[in-house]
């Protein structure tokens, strides 16, 4: 799991429009149930949600994937973490993910509810608002993930509300209660849809997994987003920035003016856009200017550098 594999699913890009863009779809409102409240015996009864991988813990990071639910349910005794949620607990407290499921329901009021689990290292946005696209165009019950195996993970979901109480309902009057009833009690009455994402449906049960999670986020090619994003979370900046921008910056000031000088300038465009507003538009802006006066200030070197050609003009 350590390389990484292209999701084919939900966490692509967004489906192109007639003209060659992103298709037009507003995004629906949405609730988000996170259950967080299981045992984690293969990992020695560890408050497993409150591990860290990159630096954030596991609850922290699938609370930022779904960070635009209009309500977000943990379900779970109630800690510190990043983004404001509500509380909730299955009676008794261990019941079981199907349980868990409809405590943390009876919170929410939106059509479409995400269902994930809090041990989701690799969930992010985009997976989330592919499987609520998808479930919106489509005429299933639910979209689920499927994992590298091809099994089923069905608290990595999308559902419609109303099927998933309807079900929670004829299980209640069936057996009398829910606790220790396995999911697929619930899922196997449902229409569901599947993709395939072996990336975003990793999930961590054992120390393995989070030893293959800590591994695969320090990999070049995911180190440095990962570790943008935990800034961002440690800061409490929601801002989505080029990236690109900033580094080509450094990059500049560092060969054109001093290699200290790229850190010092990329804090001075941070401070800048701030006042500026604060937004994309204001760090790019910022980044612009700067790396234009690192190149002027390279090319003024460079001339110095250059001896002038002699005058050999007669006297006059």
């Amino acid at each position: 799991m350590t390389e990484h594999q292209p999701p084919g699913g939900p966490s692509c890009d967004p489906p192109e429009g007639p003209s060659g863009g992103p298709a037009e779809d507003p995004d629906p409102a949405y609730d988000a149930v996170v259950l967080a409240g299981g045992a984690a015996r293969r990992l020695g009864g560890v408050d497993k949600p409150g591990v860290r991988v990159g630096g954030r813990a596991l609850l922290d990071r699938v609370l930022t994937a779904c960070a635009d639910a209009r309500t977000t349910v943990v379900v779970a005794d109630p800690r510190p973490t990043e983004r404001p949620v509500v509380w909730a607990r299955e009676e008794p407290p261990g019941g079981g993910p199907l349980a868990a499921l409809a405590a943390g329901l009876r919170h929410t009021t939106a059509d479409q509810v995400l269902v994930v689990s809090a041990d989701l290292p690799f969930l992010g946005y985009r997976t989330v608002r592919g499987l609520l696209t998808s479930l919106r165009h489509g005429a299933a019950d639910g979209v689920l993930l499927t994992d590298s195996d091809g099994r089923d993970q069905p608290l990595v979901a999308a559902y419609r509300a109303g099927p998933l109480r309807r079900g929670l309902a004829a299980l209640t009057g069936r057996h009398g209660e829910l606790t220790g009833l396995p999911l697929r009690r619930l899922t196997g009455s449902l229409g569901l849809t599947r993709t395939s994402d072996p990336v975003a449906s990793f999930d961590c049960d054992t120390w393995d997994d989070i030893a293959t999670a800590r591994a695969r986020i320090r990999e070049h090619g995911h180190v440095l987003d990962e570790w943008i994003s935990a800034v961002k979370d440690e800061l409490g900046i929601d801002l989505d920035v080029d990236t690109g921008v900033l580094l080509d910056l450094a990059r500049d000031a560092a060969h054109g003016v001093a290699r200290p000088a790229a850190p010092l300038t990329t804090f001075l465009v941070g401070y800048a856009a701030a006042r500026a507003g604060g937004d994309r538009e204001a760090v790019a802006e910022a980044a612009h200017k700067a790396a234009a006066l690192a190149l002027r200030w390279a090319d003024e070197e460079t001339l110095d550098a250059t001896p002038e050609t002699p005058d050999t003009r007669p006297d006059a």
